[in-house]
C-alpha cells in the first residue's frame, strides 16, 4: 500500500467546495486502485483566519507543512481584504518558501467544452504554460516613500538571477523534450525591458543548445497574445516570467473556455519540500455558496499531484474520468451547463468505477 499525506488548504471563496470535490474524488479513486491511500489534513487557513487573528496563516503555518508530500490549495481572496495581504500571507509565502520555482500550466480544450475560438476544437489546443515561480517581477522588492504628498513615488522591482532563469529554462526545455512535439516557445520583452529580459534571452540562448532535439522559438509577450488566439495549433510549450506566465495562462485558460477547468502545479523539482497543486480561477466570491463552482480544475490539478508523486496510472485514470464526463455534456455554467458541482463531482466518481473503464 502507498500512503500519501495531503495538506488541504480550502481558503476562501469557492475554494473549500471545490476541494472538497477533489477530495471526494480522491476518495473513489483509491477505492477503484486498492493499493493507495490518501490521508487529508485540513487547514483552515485563508481569509476568515485572518479576520479572526490579522494574519492568514499562523507563524509556524510553514513548519507544519513541512511534513507534507503534497498540498492541496484551494484559492485566496475576499471582497474586504485587500488583495495584497491575501496573497502575500498565504499562497506566496509558501510558494516562495518551499522553492516552488517552476509553476506548470497545462491548457487543452476538453471534450464536450466550446473554445471561443473559431474553429477550434478538442486537440487543436493543447499547451504546456511554465512560469518562472521564485523572482521575476514577482519578487516583492520595492517600496513606498513620501506617502501622502505629490511627490509620493512607489517602486517595484523586477529580480532576473542567472541561477533563476537557467533552472526554469533547463526545466521547460526538458518538459518539451518529453511530449511529442518536442517545441518550446520562450515569451520575452527585451526590445523594451534592456537589462533583465535581455539576460533571460541570453540564458534561453545558452540552455538550448543542451536541447538539440528541441525546436525552439521567441516571441514578444504582447505578439504572444496575438498568436495564441490567431495561431493556437503553432504552439505546444511555453515558458515566461513570473508576471507575463501569469497574465498569458489565464487567457489560455479562457481560450480553452473557462477558467473553471484550469489547474497549475506549484512544483519543487528538486524535492526538497512539498509541492502545492491549485486550480488558477480564484476564490469566485459571486458564485461561492451556490453550488456552481466547476471542480474540473480541482480534479484536473490533482492529476496533476497525483502525476508529482508517481501515481501515473491513477493521475491518468482519473483524467480519463473528467473527460468522459465532460464529453457527456455534464458541464456547470460556466461552460455552457446546467450541472452543478456536485453533479460532475458524483459524475466523475460513477465513471472511476465504471466496469469498463
Amino acid at each position: 500500500m502507498r500512503e500519501y499525506s495531503i495538506a488541504a488548504i480550502p481558503a476562501d471563496g469557492i475554494g473549500p467546495e471545490v476541494i472538497a470535490a477533489g477530495q471526494t474524488v480522491l476518495a473513489s479513486l483509491e477505492m477503484r486502485l486498492g493499493d493507495v491511500k490518501f490521508t487529508f489534513e485540513n487547514f483552515n487557513w485563508g481569509s476568515d483566519y485572518y479576520r479572526k487573528h490579522g494574519v492568514m496563516m499562523p507563524s509556524d503555518g510553514l513548519e507544519q507543512l513541512k511534513k507534507f508530500d503534497a498540498i492541496y490549495f484551494g484559492a485566496v481572496g475576499a471582497p474586504n481584504v485587500p488583495d495584497h495581504v491575501t496573497l502575500w500571507g498565504l499562497r506566496l509565502p509558501i510558494c516562495q518558501s518551499f522553492d516552488q520555482y517552476a509553476n506548470v500550466r497545462p491548457t487543452k480544450i476538453l471534450p464536450g467544452i466550446t473554445s471561443p475560438l473559431r474553429n477550434c476544437g478538442a486537440g487543436d489546443l493543447d499547451w504546456v504554460i511554465v512560469r518562472e515561480n521564485s523572482e521575476g517581477e514577482y519578487s516583492g522588492h520595492g517600496g513606498r516613500a513620501h506617502r501622502g504628498l505629490p511627490e509620493e513615488v512607489g517602486t517595484e522591482v523586477a529580480i532576473f538571477t542567472r541561477v533563476g532563469v537557467t533552472r526554469i529554462m533547463r526545466y521547460a526545455f526538458r518538459l518539451a523534450q518529453s511530449r511529442p512535439r518536442k517545441l518550446l516557445t520562450v515569451v520575452t520583452k527585451s526590445n523594451a525591458q534592456r537589462h533583465g529580459m535581455v539576460m533571460w534571452d541570453e540564458i534561453a540562448c545558452e540552455v538550448a543548445e543542451q536541447f538539440p532535439a528541441v525546436t525552439w522559438d521567441k516571441m514578444l509577450v504582447d505578439a504572444m497574445t496575438v498568436r495564441m488566439t490567431l495561431k493556437p495549433r503553432s504552439l505546444d510549450t511555453i515558458v515566461a516570467t513570473n508576471l507575463h506566465a501569469d497574465i498569458l495562462s489565464d487567457l489560455a485558460g479562457a481560450l480553452a473556455g473557462s477558467l473553471g477547468v484550469a489547474p497549475t502545479a506549484n512544483i519543487d523539482p528538486e524535492r526538497r519540500f512539498p509541492s502545492m497543486f491549485e486550480p488558477i480561477h480564484g476564490s469566485a466570491f459571486d458564485i461561492a455558496g451556490k453550488g456552481i463552482a466547476n471542480p474540473v480544475a480541482a480534479f484536473w490539478t490533482a492529476a496533476q499531484m497525483l502525476d508529482h508523486l508517481g501515481e501515473r496510472e491513477g493521475s491518468s485514470r482519473l483524467m480519463r474520468a473528467v473527460e468522459r464526463v465532460t464529453g457527456a455534456g455534464i458541464l456547470t455554467p460556466d461552460v455552457g451547463g446546467s450541472a452543478t458541482t456536485l453533479d460532475v463531482t458524483e459524475a466523475v466518481c460513477d465513471a472511476l468505477h465504471s466496469s469498463n473503464f
